[in-house]
C-alpha cells in the first residue's frame, strides 16, 4: 500500500449496522452463558395431585388430576397410575401416559371410574418415566 492510497472510511450507516450486530451477538452469548451457569442438573421431580371436583356423567366418575415436573431435566413417557380401594380391596385401577414434561411444566388429565371414588380411597402416583 502506498502513501497515496487511503483506506475507505466507514459510513455512519455501516457503523450503526456493526454496532447493532455486535450488540445482538453479545446478548445471545450472554443468554447462553446464563442458561449454562444456572441450569439445575437435577433429574425430573414429578408429583401428581388430584383436583377437588369429581364429576359424575352417565354413571361414570371423572377424577381430574395434575402432574408437575419441578426438577431440572425433562421427562418422557410419564406414567400416572390410579388405584381405587373400596372396603380394603382394589376395586378399579387406571393408567395414563404423558408424552413429554419439561422443567416447570404441568399437564392435566382425568381418570374415569365406574365406581364412586368418594366411597373409597383413591391413590394417585407416578409409576415411571424415561429420560430423553
Amino acid at each position: 500500500m502506498t502513501k497515496t492510497e487511503q483506506k475507505p472510511k466507514l459510513s455512519m450507516a455501516e457503523w450503526v449496522t456493526f454496532s447493532v450486530a455486535s450488540l445482538i451477538l453479545a446478548i445471545i452469548v450472554s443468554l447462553v452463558g446464563y442458561t449454562w451457569l444456572n441450569e439445575k442438573n437435577q433429574p425430573p421431580i414429578l408429583s401428581v395431585t388430584k383436583k377437588q371436583t369429581i364429576r359424575e356423567i352417565n354413571g361414570q366418575f371423572y377424577v381430574p388430576f395434575e402432574v408437575v415436573n419441578t426438577g431440572g431435566d425433562t421427562a418422557e413417557s410419564v406414567q400416572i397410575m390410579a388405584e381405587l380401594v373400596i372396603n380394603g380391596k382394589v376395586a378399579e385401577t387406571g393408567e395414563q401416559q404423558i408424552d413429554f414434561l419439561s422443567n416447570g411444566e404441568s399437564e392435566e388429565g382425568a381418570f374415569v371410574f365406574s365406581k364412586n371414588p368418594r366411597q373409597g380411597q383413591l391413590n394417585l402416583r407416578v409409576g415411571s418415566y424415561k429420560l430423553p
